[in-house]
């Protein structure tokens, strides 16, 4: 079980680039697979990036390639989402997710975090 955490959000304009990390307490982080999702006001919770325990397979939602990268360091039980090129069809707050299998639906992860803001002005 592990239970992650995440920071870096805030406020950037429109073609600024941050980067959140997610920091995933608990026993075994390096076999769990990890995504990202976000949720912006009035929509459902989508799909934004995916990497596998092993960081040979990553999956990218089609609104993000080429702008964000997904990539982890198991030594620091950490997982990174770059974002490039922020448009403010990108503000939305932000949720780290785990499970022992790669997914790219909601339901694919039992393990959540509290989630963080990330607002892109125009």
């Amino acid at each position: 079980q592990v239970q992650p955490v995440e920071s870096g959000g805030g406020l950037v304009q429109a073609g600024d680039s941050m980067r959140l990390s997610c920091k995933a307490s608990g026993r075994l982080f390096s076999t769990y697979a990890m995504g990202w999702f976000r949720q912006a006001p009035g929509k459902e919770r989508e799909f934004v990036a995916a990497i596998a325990w092993l960081a040979r397979n990553t999956d990218y939602a089609d609104s993000v390639k080429g702008r964000f990268t997904i990539s982890r360091d198991n030594a620091k039980d950490t997982v990174y989402l770059q974002m490039n090129s922020l448009k403010p069809e990108d503000t939305a707050n932000y949720y780290c997710a785990a499970d022992v299998r790669l997914g790219v639906l909601s339901r694919d992860y039992a393990y959540w975090g509290q989630g963080t803001q990330v607002t892109v002005s125009s």
